[in-house]
């Protein structure tokens, strides 16, 4: 578990002063950016990664993909490039020997076959200009890396313990990497300090079109990806044999794909099947994340651009004090989600630019079983400009464990794409009966959406019979403001956590409208506050199915909604009032249930 965890407000909290009842929330937010008010202790001593053997590297254009929409070309290190892994390795552990220091990447191009692997008390810095591209080889990062803690897994490769959508395994070590470190940082000197996850380049080896086809969304017609049955997985009761047939037709199904990587993982944590046991890695299809850092302590990310994504792009987990400033994001690629704090603790997010394919930010705690992580707490995102993605500011969905305490303020919602690929909705809350978990104490200020939001609606599927028809509320896209508590639900087959969400505080949205054909809209719907659907719950009859209680939506502006004779929905919830909203240019003071 995350050590003091304990909540604000009774007592002192990673050395914070104790907030004893204090009438303003925000003035905890305050608290919180207070802590990274001081720079990071590093020595001023650098290592320049030309020291210990780095050169640059020439580039040059091939066919690839610049977003996982459009072929294009793209720009890759030319065949037989010299690779700075080894040397950037080195001068990571000389760093760290010498008790700390600044490991230097000077400006140019740099070609590395293998993963970012930081030590405590060092800080690896792209200088102006440095363009780091990781190599679009899989086996790269599926080999040893004694600083990386690899596992031999045979077949698979020598793999490192990550966490794919909440849940615990032994995958492709990501592109950066910690585990168990303190006081390390990955900086820039400004945004042409770039990491280049290369996931719209083909593989080296030319065995396919690369990271990105591992998901449905770029996999070639008929070839493997996460999506369809691995032969690589074996039948859950082969490694469950504990479980009973009944257990295991719960976990399993009839449906097709259940040996999909996507869906044999969190199987095998509602199995209770060890992490150790749980192998991906080579011969299967969970992409890493381009920046991952595991169970680190006073952690910075500042300043740099990262391109193109494998898979979610910052994902740091079970980290306490994490300082995520001033990064511009720039991956249109599947499930490229901008920044991903899980089971996290002290959190600020401060000056940083969202162009992504998914969310941009999403704030998780685990899925299914695997919540021994804890939950996320006291975080801060401010001051931000966010651009494509499928939610602004997203709780969830994987958030078994809890999410609480959270602030955004000051954020423009700028939807510059808004015409070719808007984003989906700003304020996202997303779980449902399999994930459960709490949220609680969600604050957010200031939004500005000179854009709108996604004038389309992508409407909520619920599993059938249910009290809420198909094809009526907009869960997927079209409201500004969107609490899903059925997420998907069809895709967890055991569903027996009611999520539990509550105190939830939104004021200061300003939505401005965009002439189409058809009209000046500045969303489909106002917003959407689906509570948990009872019909969906499957688990034992004595677990109540909460609504969802104590949420305020107060001086906002939603500018005219499409669907103008309906602006909202609300469904299993109590007292969600409005204060002074405005939406089509009427005004309303109520208090809503459903």
């Amino acid at each position: 578990m995350i050590k003091g965890t304990a909540a604000l407000g009774t007592v002192s909290f990673m050395g914070l002063p104790a907030l004893a009842q204090a009438p303003d929330p925000w003035a905890r937010a305050k608290e919180i950016a207070g802590v990274f008010a001081k720079p990071l202790p590093f020595p001023k001593r650098d290592f320049p990664v030309t020291a210990y053997g780095g050169k640059p590297c020439k580039v040059h254009k091939v066919a690839g993909y610049p977003t996982i929409r459009a072929k294009g070309q793209v720009t890759t290190p030319v065949p037989g490039s010299h690779d700075s892994h080894p040397a950037l390795r080195a001068a990571i552990a000389a760093a760290h020997k010498a008790g700390g220091g600044r490991v230097l990447v000077p400006a140019g191009d740099w070609y590395l076959k293998g993963p970012i692997v930081l030590l405590s008390n060092v800080h690896v810095h792209l200088a102006k200009g440095a363009h780091v591209y990781f190599s679009a080889s899989p086996a790269d990062y599926a080999r040893d890396c004694p600083e990386a803690q690899t596992v031999d897994c045979g077949a698979n490769g020598k793999l490192v313990l990550s966490r794919w959508q909440g849940n615990d395994c032994f995958n492709f070590a990501p592109l950066v990497y910690a585990r168990g470190q303190k006081n390390i940082a990955i900086t820039g000197e400004d945004w042409t300090s770039i990491l280049d996850g290369q996931a719209g380049v083909p593989y080296e080896d030319g065995s396919g079109p690369g990271w990105w086809s591992m998901n449905q969304k770029g996999a070639e017609k008929g070839a493997l990806h996460q999506g369809v049955d691995n032969p690589a997985n074996p039948p859950l009761a082969t490694v469950a044999p504990h479980l009973d047939a009944a257990t295991l037709a719960r976990i399993v199904g009839d449906r097709p794909n259940a040996r999909a990587d996507e869906k044999y993982l969190p199987a095998l944590s509602e199995a209770g099947v060890p992490v150790e046991k749980r192998i991906f890695g080579l011969g299967h299809y969970l992409r890493p994340c381009l920046v991952e850092f595991m169970d680190c302590e006073n952690v910075l990310m500042q300043g740099y651009q990262a391109v193109n994504a494998p898979f979610w792009i910052h994902h740091p987990v079970k980290c306490r004090n994490v300082h995520f400033s001033k990064v511009r994001m720039e991956s249109i690629g599947p499930n490229s989600d901008g920044f991903d704090p899980e089971s996290c603790d002290t959190v600020l997010v401060d000056g940083c630019w969202f162009n992504t394919g998914d969310d941009c930010i999403a704030i998780k705690a685990g899925k299914n079983a695997d919540v021994g992580y804890g939950p996320t707490r006291n975080v801060v995102i401010q001051n931000s400009v966010m651009n494509s993605g499928h939610g602004g500011i997203t709780l969830g969905s994987e958030m078994s464990a809890g999410i609480e305490h959270v602030y955004a303020q000051n954020i423009d919602v700028r939807n510059a794409h808004y015409a070719t690929d808007p984003i989906n909705t700003v304020v996202r809350l997303k779980t449902n009966m399999n994930r459960g978990g709490y949220l609680r104490h969600f604050y957010v200020r200031d939004l500005k959406l000179p854009n709108g939001v996604r004038l389309k609606p992508g409407f909520y599927t619920p599993i059938p019979g249910g009290p809420v028809p198909a094809k009526t509320v907009p869960t997927g896209g079209g409201a500004v403001i969107t609490f899903d508590c059925d997420y998907t639900p069809s895709f967890d087959l055991v569903r027996s956590r009611p999520p539990e969400v509550s105190d939830v505080h939104i004021s200061g949205i300003r939505v401005t409208n965009v002439d189409t054909p058809e009209g000046s809209f500045g969303c489909y719907q106002a917003f959407v506050v689906l509570g948990p659907v009872a019909t969906s719950y499957n688990g034992p009859a004595d677990r109540p199915v909460l609504p969802v209680r104590n949420v305020t939506i107060s001086d906002c502006d939603f500018g005219n909604a499409v669907k103008a004779d309906a602006p909202w929905f609300v469904h299993n919830a109590q007292g969600v009032t409005l204060r002074n909203v405005t939406i089509g240019g009427k005004r309303y003071n109520e208090k809503l249930s459903g």
